[in-house]
């Protein structure tokens, strides 16, 4: 037991050894318990204890006998949290043309199984069975991203908000820091269901909305016209991408006949403040739980062990990306005394040898940056700050990331850097030598080639096609072809043989077969590798699920070509992989098609 009392307890008996005779909260979570920052349960979990709350997790319950793991450690005094974990469990559980996974890398020897499809939903009913009187509060990416009505590709229907199927009290949306522990001080008085309109960046079902008439929110389609007419779904997603967007929002009401879903402002862009005191490796085990040690290793925390996150949130507005809808646009950073105490504490950890594998974020080279002219971006709904063209008001300063590098690398025990979570490329790119200089783009470029590259850079210009790159709001691929270049000059300079090895997604909304060969084409003719490729997959709440589901682009009423159909989404991925021996029959096949 000794091993386990700086973890939050997920047993009766760690109960018990702590004294503790109740629990403030227990968290529900479809992944292993990992206390590491990465894992959203243990962070949600220990800022909760900071608050001086009793918190438990309860990881990947048994919900298919009699329910006992559900029971094990009580009921909590404020509320139920429950979580799929990391991921959305049907992403999780399933590949792009619906194919059941073998493993899961959230689970002990990476085996699968052990949560369920739509976990959120499924723990959240059971739940409420057992416990009819306790408040549940759902989060996680899945929660988050299906707070809406939602287009759910596994089941080719247009569902209702998550709110409505699970059954919760409330939701909490996008990073959960600051909204669970408002709602958490809320949840300790005994009238708390009258004041959730005075929270921020939460959802929860509202009987009326004469409350919410004074702050004009935006009152979407009823979900049962939406059901009857595609087009009503299109204006609502259009409505809200753009609200989400905006710095300074309102609030989102979507009608259910009697009842409405409100969804409340998010909080501020985090300060640099802020960040650093969401950073929590100071106060975790930075391990998975001792339970686990006889099952196996938890891949994703292997994978993510030796890194560290430095900002949150993307401005790029990749159509088929969830992050900006739930991280926001904006880029909120850590200061780089925080990032440097959490890499002298990763030096002290039995497990590092010297090698931080990733200093960044969901790309790595946005670091501490923002709109020169902030009250510009409080209003602005662009999706993108850098397509089709970079916004005239983005301050792209790599100076500041750079010597961030440069100070992890001065540190004792780190021998090496690489940089895993991938570069937004098409911001380093400029023929403009003034602008090179001040926005400190060539030594970034420079740094990044001689230092944090190891063999191979993974960057991504997902398609060589115009139309399915704006489709997909990614730069025009003659940018990639640009900075292959670039890249290649630099190691050349540096004596460097490095690759760069190109994302690319099939079956993306506007692709179609003829659209792939040129592909297979064009990454022949510059001789690039497509082995990290993937097939699209649409999951809720993006840009490019919403044309999957609708067949035209929301924004301009223009049918998009989907590949919907099992043989098309096979045929489109083939082209990937033409020259192997199994593919050519078919290739030519359809080579011939087109002639």
């Amino acid at each position: 037991m000794a091993d386990a009392v700086h973890f939050l307890p997920i047993t009766k008996k760690e109960l018990d050894y702590l004294g503790w005779d109740y629990v403030d909260v227990i968290i529900v979570n479809g992944d292993a318990y990992v206390d590491h920052p990465s894992f959203g349960a243990a962070v949600i979990g220990r800022v909760l204890e900071r608050e001086g709350l009793r918190v438990a997790i309860l990881p990947q319950p048994n919900w298919q006998d009699d329910l006992r793991d559900f029971k094990k450690l009580g009921t909590p005094r404020l509320f139920f949290g429950v979580t799929s974990g990391n991921m959305d469990s049907m992403v999780n559980h399933y590949t792009a043309n619906k194919r059941l996974r073998s493993d899961d890398a959230y689970t002990a020897g990476g085996k699968s199984g052990f949560r369920p499809d739509y976990a959120a939903t499924v723990y959240s009913r059971i739940i409420r069975q057992l416990f009819p009187g306790t408040p549940i509060v759902l989060g996680g990416v899945e929660a988050s991203m299906r707070r809406l009505s939602h287009y759910d590709y596994w089941s080719d229907t247009l569902k209702p908000s998550i709110l409505l199927d699970s059954q919760a009290d409330v939701l909490v949306y996008g990073m959960g820091e600051r909204p669970i522990v408002q709602l958490a001080r809320l949840m300790q008085q005994p009238d708390w269901r009258e004041h959730l309109s005075e929270c921020s960046q939460i959802a929860y079902i509202d009987n009326s909305i004469d409350r919410y008439k004074s702050e004009n929110p935006i009152l979407l389609h009823d979900y049962a016209e939406e059901l009857k007419d595609k087009r009503k779904y299109g204006e609502d997603f259009v409505a809200m991408e753009k609200e989400s967007n905006i710095r300074v929002q309102r609030t989102l009401i979507q009608p259910y006949t009697d009842k409405y879903v409100v969804i409340r402002p998010p909080f501020p862009v985090a300060t640099e403040a802020e960040m650093d005191s969401f950073a929590l490796f100071d106060r975790m085990k930075n391990a998975p739980h001792p339970k686990y040690l006889k099952r196996g290793d938890i891949p994703a925390f292997e994978m993510i062990k030796n890194s560290i996150t430095i900002h949150r949130g993307c401005f790029g507005g990749c159509s088929f990306c969830a992050i900006a809808a739930h991280q926001g646009k904006a880029i909120a950073s850590r200061s780089e005394a925080s990032v440097m105490r959490e890499v002298e504490d990763l030096v002290q950890r039995p497990y590092f040898k010297g090698h931080i594998s990733d200093l960044g974020g969901p790309s790595a080279n946005m670091y501490k940056m923002h709109g020169t002219d902030l009250s510009l971006c409080e209003k602005c709904a662009r999706a993108s700050c850098l397509v089709p063209k970079k916004c005239p008001n983005l301050r792209a300063d790599h100076h500041p990331v750079t010597a961030l590098y440069q100070k992890v690398m001065n540190t004792n025990g780190v021998k090496h850097i690489t940089i895993g979570s991938g570069i937004r490329y098409d911001m380093l790119l400029t023929d403009n030598e003034k602008e090179r200089a001040m926005l400190g783009l060539g030594d970034y470029l420079r740094q990044v080639v001689r230092h944090h590259v190891s063999g191979r850079l993974k960057v991504a210009p997902e398609h060589t096609d115009a139309e399915v790159l704006a489709l997909m709001r990614k730069p025009s691929f003659d940018h990639f072809l640009d900075f292959l270049k670039d890249f290649n000059e630099e190691n050349r300079k540096c004596g460097k043989n490095q690759q760069l090895i190109p994302y690319f997604i099939a079956s993306h909304p506007g692709c179609t077969v003829e659209k792939m060969m040129k592909l297979c084409d064009l990454t022949h003719q510059y001789r690039l590798m497509t082995d990290q490729v993937q097939d699209f997959t649409p999951t809720p709440m993006t840009y490019a699920t919403a044309m999957y589901y609708l067949g035209y682009d929301p924004y301009t009423g223009k049918k998009v070509h989907v590949a919907k159909s099992k043989q098309e989404r096979q045929d489109q991925h083939l082209f990937f992989f033409a020259d192997k021996p199994e593919n050519k029959a078919r290739i030519r096949q359809l080579r011939g098609k087109k002639r």
